[in-house]
């Protein structure tokens, strides 16, 4: 007979494990080598995320800088940089004109309004004339007879004007001596310009007539008058109200604290009569020619 077959030999259990039974004391067994550890696989990449949004500061800084700038952003820039411009310098010109009459003495702003009040009046006369001539016409009985006098008188006006005729009445006289011969030619024009503003009809500068076409300049040192020379010193002729005439010259910042700063003597005198008798020649018109 043939032995029976044997069943497969289990492993040996690994001492210590329940249900398994140690070794003998004193049998010898061989140790079993480890196992070798299989390799950690390799880790994979980390993929970036998105960016830490920034807070606080810094996210007004990077709102900031770099500054994004765009056409129209700089057209609007442009435009309000010009209109602050203009607001700054129309602020400083009233500033200045106010600064002036604010350091004004009481005496001096109550004779600028005296001024005002007397150039008011003088040109509301002025329109009850023209109103009391127009009258006459409408209403005279010879109106051609008025109408030749009311033309002789305005011949007579204008012929003044002009400096065609010599003209007398009352008014004042402005003497200006120039030892350091500062005296300009815009200063003697700005005499004028008052003393016009102020209602002078008739002015003369020592032996010139000075009309509406007359011109100042400077040569050589010396002040011209429609081309001809004068000199120190100046006489200035004004056939006005001498009321309104002298603080038209006596106002602060004006004609005499102007001459006087450059040293310049001034001397204003109200005779009783003022003689206007430089006179000039008629010129005729080379294209305007009457239309009546």
């Amino acid at each position: 007979m043939s032995d029976p077959e044997r069943a497969p030999r289990e492993p040996d259990p690994a001492p210590g494990e329940p249900g398994q039974a140690s070794p003998a004391p004193g049998s010898a067994r061989k140790p079993q080598a480890p196992e070798p550890a299989a390799p950690d696989p390799p880790a994979a990449p980390a993929t970036p995320g998105p960016p830490a949004r920034p807070r606080g500061r810094d996210a007004l800084l990077a709102g900031l800088w770099p500054p994004r700038v765009t056409r129209s952003q700089l057209i609007v820039a442009a435009l309000l940089f010009v209109l602050g411009l203009g607001l700054a310098i129309q602020v400083r010109a009233a500033s200045a004109d106010d600064s002036a009459l604010r350091g004004a003495r009481p005496e001096d702003l109550v004779r600028i309004l005296s001024d005002l009040e007397d150039r008011t009046g003088r040109l509301e006369d002025e329109k009850n004339a023209l109103e009391e001539q127009r009258t006459d016409l409408e209403t005279s009985s010879d109106q051609a007879e008025e109408a030749r006098r009311q033309t002789a008188e305005r011949e007579r006006q204008l012929g003044i004007l002009a400096g065609t005729v010599a003209a007398e009445g009352p008014g004042i006289e402005l003497r200006v001596t120039d030892p350091r011969g500062a005296v300009r030619a815009d200063m003697l024009l700005d005499a004028v310009q008052e003393l016009r503003a102020a209602g002078a009809e008739a002015i003369q500068i020592n032996e010139v007539r000075i009309v509406a076409g007359t011109f100042f300049t400077d040569e050589n040192g010396q002040v011209r008058i429609d081309g001809r020379a004068v000199s120190a010193p100046y006489v200035i002729d004004a056939i006005g109200r001498p009321q309104d005439l002298e603080p038209a010259l006596n106002i602060p910042g004006g004609v005499v604290q102007s001459l006087e700063k450059e040293q310049a003597g001034v001397v204003i005198e109200r005779p009783e009569t003022v003689v206007v008798d430089a006179l000039r020649s008629a010129e005729r018109p080379d294209y305007a020619q009457s239309s009546s």
